[in-house]
């Protein structure tokens, strides 16, 4: 993808005419008609310093409605939002429902940053992968992504440094990275124009009209132009094209011995050591900064509760957070799906734990038909690249699915209904999802095959013994924790 070397070009007669105010009036008409669906828009604003973005930004917002759109600044990553994944601090300002949300810089700072030119293939690559992911994934859950790219010659930037200089008001504006752009700019045009070339999936728009306020017109119109057919535009509904699954007998869940068990004796023999060690890897992931991520998923009643606690029975409660997931509320069901894991995701040095996760996409919501057929099945490669970005960036990935049968279930669900210190336990949405056992049960076995990667493959365990599961994840803990400590 080419930038323009000279010659600003000159936009349509007609549209060169119009008052930029009138232009912005239809598009806040356009707005309000976006607050009556369930779409967003997401308005990127990238290009060269000193290139007018924050003009452009004024006359794109000035006639909307100041408390159904939204500004996100960004700048280069700092110390505190290194220390999260990469895609977390974007990601948490995911248009809601209804909302456009304009972006001043995005994802897309520290990749056009010099920084980047020592970057190695893969390591440039995979920045690639995480903007395709987010775009990706914004996109298909109806939002509608408008990216704009301000070109100007290197003579041109030169001259609107100087200009910025003797503005009495707007010279702070300037910093160290003009100049350093401008001094390189050759090399910056390059490293601009491939990154556009790699990312045009979601297509670039370049602005390069002769003078700021037709480039503002030719961004008014252009985001009316995409708005109007956004709005118009049919929901495609059609199912994605998955390969087949294996044949019943060799599904993960048909493959499971629900019969195994630990005997008492040994039980409390191998338990507090487990416990021990598991605390000191958890204080070692502390030290040295590393991040672990363990997720819960299962049958109803199969224990992951009490897993949970006999897996951090001997942890500093300060070194880790338990994220229970229930039912979204109605601002999660606004934005995407995963907008509520991004923000409890842990830092540098901890450990965050899912009590239900992400995994509901594919499982409750498939099950009870909250989500179209093709959103949750598009929710599979999603959740890959998700986990692949969090891999990726050093962060260990643990996933355990705790199963017990239909019979299991009833005894368990009896014994909380006749003892009045479970009687909490049972609520009459387990009741009501004990009737979709069998659909649960498919709907697990396609989520262990689509989702168990090599990045982060599940560990299906026997909860018929309650126990042995316990016993069964703390060793697999210890097991994976020890080696990705070792992996440097």
């Amino acid at each position: 993808m080419k930038l323009p070397d000279s010659g600003r070009y000159e936009i349509d007669k007609t549209l060169s005419d119009m008052k930029r105010s009138d232009l912005g009036e239809r598009f806040a008409e356009l707005h309000r008609e976006l607050q009556k669906t369930d779409k967003s828009m997401l308005v990127i604003i990238e290009g060269w310093e000193s290139s007018g973005k924050g003009f452009l930004l004024k006359d794109l917002t000035r006639e909307l409605d100041t408390r159904k759109y939204e500004v996100a600044v960004f700048e280069e990553t700092d110390t505190h939002d290194a220390g999260y994944p990469y895609l977390r601090r974007f990601m948490k300002y995911a248009p809601k429902n209804g909302q456009i949300m304009f972006f001043d810089r995005s994802f897309y700072y520290d990749l056009m940053s010099e920084h980047q030119w020592d970057t190695t293939p893969e390591e440039f690559d995979h920045l690639v992968e995480d903007i395709q992911f987010i775009e990706h994934a914004l996109r298909d859950d109806d939002t509608l992504i408008v990216k704009f790219f301000l070109q100007q010659t290197e003579e041109e930037m030169h001259d609107n440094i100087e200009k910025l200089k003797d503005d009495p008001y707007r010279h702070v504006r300037l910093s160290d990275r003009d100049h350093y752009q401008l001094k390189h700019y050759d090399s910056f045009k390059e490293h601009f124009e491939e990154i556009m070339k790699e990312t045009n999936d979601v297509p670039w728009r370049i602005l390069y009209a002769d003078g700021k306020k037709d480039q503002s017109r030719e961004a008014l119109q252009i985001c009316i132009d995409e708005l109007e057919y956004f709005l118009v535009a049919d929901e495609v509904d059609t199912e994605v094209e998955l390969a087949a699954l294996p044949e019943n007998d060799a599904l993960p869940l048909s493959q499971l011995d629900l019969s195994k068990s630990i005997d008492e004796a040994k039980y409390d023999d191998l338990l507090d050591e487990l416990q021990e060690r598991a605390g000191e890897l958890l204080y070692q992931t502390y030290i040295e900064n590393k991040s672990v991520i363990v997720v819960y998923e299962g049958t109803d009643a199969a224990g992951k509760g009490g897993n949970i606690r006999r897996l951090t029975r001997q942890m500093d409660p300060r070194g880790y957070d338990v994220a229970t997931v229930a039912s979204p509320d109605a601002s999660e069901l606004a934005r995407h799906y995963l907008w509520r894991f991004y923000r409890d995701f842990p830092s540098e040095g901890r450990m965050t734990i899912f009590d239900r996760s992400w995994y509901g996409r594919v499982l409750v919501e498939r099950v009870e038909e909250l989500t179209p057929v093709y959103r949750w099945q598009q929710a599979y490669e999603e959740i890959n690249q998700m986990e692949h970005n969090l891999v990726h960036q050093g962060i260990l990935v643990l996933k355990y699915l705790i199963i017990i049968d239909k019979d299991e279930q009833l005894e368990r669900f009896k014994d909380r209904q006749e003892d009045p210190m479970k009687q909490y336990k049972l609520t009459d949405e387990d009741w009501r999802n004990r009737e979709e056992f069998d659909d649960y049960v498919d709907a697990m076995n396609e989520m262990v095959v689509r989702t168990s990667t090599d990045d982060a493959p599940w560990l299906v365990v026997s909860g018929t013994d309650k126990k042995y599961a316990r016993i069964t994840v703390l060793q697999d803990f210890i097991k994976r924790v020890e080696a990705y400590l070792k992996d440097e």
